[in-house]
């Protein structure tokens, strides 16, 4: 029998392959691969609601989708928050960075230990909102970000409009991670919470009475 993948798992790992472009642009230490960086992450962001609504709506949904979608999406944040920190024009809190990431490492564990269950761990609500809340974060930072190293090298109106903006949002990069590491951390309690039993069962072994 013949195998070949789905659409929406080729659309993932394009998606994959993005997050770390995207990554080694960020730190490159040139400002126009920095903004490149940032339209980079926009068209990889709009590809996880692509490839979910194309698994659903062609019935093509798969266990690799299931589990390598959710990791390939916190590869996606993780390097961005990761690779800010490193950035000097912007205030990226490490710490709240370090929260993030150990939560998605946490859930991705969680993920592969419900597979080892036979089960497939669906998405939360609270997952969903949480990964809203972190691409519109990232976002946010990355416009931030692209004006700061644009408002150096215009003139005119456009510097008006961009001193406007850096003085109105300039120093919001710090409080938007550390909000985004709260809702972040919170939907890991919730899913270590809903799924505790079956964390049990996996470090645990049967009693006979």
């Amino acid at each position: 029998m013949k195998l070949k993948m789905t659409l929406a798992n080729k659309i993932t790992l394009i998606r994959a392959a993005m997050a770390i472009v995207m990554f080694l642009l960020m730190v490159a230490e040139n400002k126009w691969a920095v903004i490149a960086s940032s339209l980079l992450f926009g068209v990889a962001a709009s590809t996880d609601w692509i490839d979910g609504r194309i698994a659903r709506s062609t019935n093509t949904a798969t266990p690799f989708g299931a589990i390598v979608d959710p990791f390939v999406d916190k590869v996606l944040v993780g390097a961005a928050f990761f690779a800010f920190t490193e950035l000097s024009i912007i205030n990226v809190p490490v710490w709240a960075v370090f929260i993030i990431i150990l939560r998605e490492l946490m859930v991705s564990t969680l993920r592969v230990l419900a597979a080892l269950d036979n089960y497939v761990m669906a998405a939360e609500r609270w997952g969903k909102f949480k990964t809203t809340v972190q691409l519109i974060a990232l976002g946010l930072i990355f416009f931030i970000v692209d004006v700061k190293l644009l408002l150096p090298i215009t003139g005119g109106g456009l510097k008006t409009a961009l001193t406007f903006l850096d003085n109105l949002l300039g120093c919001l990069p710090y409080s938007i991670t550390v909000i985004t590491a709260v809702v972040t951390a919170l939907s890991g309690v919730s899913y270590l919470r809903n799924n505790w039993n079956m964390l049990k069962r996996s470090w645990s072994l049967p009693v006979n009475d």
